[in-house]
């Protein structure tokens, strides 16, 4: 039987009791790790049961630790999509870098609140440092800046409000905002909590390489003022869910310009890229946005729950968020020392920025860049062999490290081919290697409303080996996709 803990106080734990804890976690983290290779992609099963255990009344006395720990890794943790394996490339991956777990126990721990500068300088400057390091690499200025939040939609959320602040002011009826087909659905959802109808949300047509098109949104603004609306936002897309698509920033930019409108890129899952080359070139124009949406949780391999708003004049968002209590210490003057309240949606706030700025430091940002570079290297080795199977079309090559394909057996009508994809989709899942993804879109190569499959490389264990199985996998699917 485990012993009591030392400390006569029930919620007190000491430094010994803590020692033993962690190490009934890493009795089970490392050799959980350590296997994640060989373990599934996905796992499902028991869905319901499982989830029946887990619907439970509140306990009123504790229960030993490792008992504890047996039931979240023997029951809660395997029935679940594993975001953490090599063999996932669906969705959008999250790697679960686990040096960030250290930070996380770090902050959780020393329990430091960061909404404010002076209850925590350090800890605030420190995460000031990591928003800078981000601001230099989209390319923004000196006056710019922005926070950490828990993701992309938090993100877009502060975006729209922030853009409905500077470009319509206190009376915002009759404003609209555009984005693509492409577009993620946490925009129309960002602007129905900020206010404007579904209505006042614009999804514009794309070209044939799933774009926002530049002519579409100028007609559509020049129709909206006509009518006597009010154009005030376009979001566009640096890596699209659907395919990976990446607008064409600088022609977008040209067009809110001309016309006034604030510029949000949505870069979630394809900002990060700007660490290469390729991306930098990918995402040329990114640095005219008024306002960028970044997920470390995403491009930095980090866990879920790590999310950034970039803004190209700081300022911009202490106009939009920035409130006054008497029971709050007075607001920072100093320009370099920032109250996090004023910028965004949150007071209470953990030490976010100590779950990128230890990684990084840890590591170093070339081990981040060189794995981006390879998942740049991998998804088109993928598309150019997954387009060399019998009956592929490839529907969007990887702009990033994200593509989307159809197969089309040859004599099978159109009826049959949606169904005859997700056969395969299943099938490929079935075996638990890997874990993909389809989604439904209009082709503009067929004009029409079609399934396809989509593969994303993004998480930092994905090698060529599983590329590999990717072939194989889908090559047995595709030639008997009824298992």
């Amino acid at each position: 039987m485990p012993r009591p803990f030392r400390h006569p106080e029930p919620l007190e734990i000491g430094g010994d009791d803590l020692r033993e804890l962690v190490a009934a976690c890493m009795d089970r983290l490392a050799p959980w790790l350590d296997g994640l290779k060989d373990q599934p992609a996905h796992s499902l099963d028991g869905s319901h049961k499982v989830a029946r255990a887990f619907d439970e009344p509140m306990p009123e006395r504790g229960v030993p630790f490792r008992r504890v720990l047996a039931r979240l890794f023997d029951r809660a943790l395997p029935v679940s999509l594993n975001a953490a394996s090599p063999g996932y490339l669906g969705y959008i991956p999250g790697g679960g870098l686990p040096s960030t777990a250290l930070a996380d126990l770090i902050s959780d721990i020393t329990n430091r609140y960061t909404g404010l500068w002076m209850p925590a300088p350090g800890l605030v400057q420190l995460e000031i440092s990591v928003i800078r390091w981000f601001c230099a690499l989209a390319g923004y200025g000196p006056s710019s800046g922005g926070w950490l939040c828990s993701g992309g939609s938090i993100a877009n959320l502060a975006a729209v409000v922030a853009a409905r602040e500077a470009k319509l002011g206190e009376a915002f009826e009759g404003g609209v905002l555009y984005t693509s087909e492409g577009g993620h659905h946490s925009i129309s959802k960002a602007a129905r909590i900020a206010g404007f109808p579904r209505r006042n949300t614009r999804v514009l047509p794309v070209d044939a390489s799933f774009r926002l098109r530049r002519d579409a949104l100028a007609t559509a603004v020049a129709e909206d003022r006509a009518a006597g609306r009010r154009p005030f936002l376009v979001v566009a897309q640096a890596g699209s869910t659907p395919v990976g698509a990446v607008d064409d920033l600088a022609a977008l930019a040209d067009v809110c310009a001309a016309e006034g409108l604030w510029l949000h890129v949505d870069a979630a899952y394809g900002g990060f890229f700007l660490l290469t080359e390729r991306g930098r070139a990918a995402l040329a124009g990114i640095e005219r946005a008024d306002s960028i949406a970044l997920d470390p949780h995403k491009g930095l391999f980090l866990p879920y729950g790590t999310g950034c708003l970039l803004v190209k004049e700081l300022a911009t968002l202490r106009s939009a968020f920035a409130e006054t209590a008497a029971y709050l210490p007075p607001s920072q003057e100093d320009e370099d020392h920032w109250n996090f309240a004023d910028l965004g949606l949150e007071l209470s706030r953990p030490a976010r920025g100590l779950r990128i700025w230890l990684p990084l430091w840890l590591h170093g940002a070339s081990a981040f860049r060189d794995a981006l570079n390879e998942k740049l290297d991998l998804a088109r080795s993928a598309s150019a062999r997954v387009g060399a199977l019998p009956g592929v079309r490839i529907v969007a090559e990887p702009a990033l490290s994200l593509f989307a394909f159809r197969v089309e057996p040859p004599g099978m009508h159109a009826a049959e081919l949606d169904a005859f994809n997700r056969r395969v989709l299943a099938r490929v899942n079935q075996r638990k290697r890997l874990m993909l993804t389809g989604t439904t879109l209009h082709d503009p190569a067929l004009g029409e409303e079609v399934f396809v499959l989509r593969v994303c490389v993004l998480c930092f264990r994905t090698h060529a080996d599983r590329i590999d199985m990717l072939i194989e996998d889908l090559a047995d699917a595709i030639a008997d996709p009824r298992g």
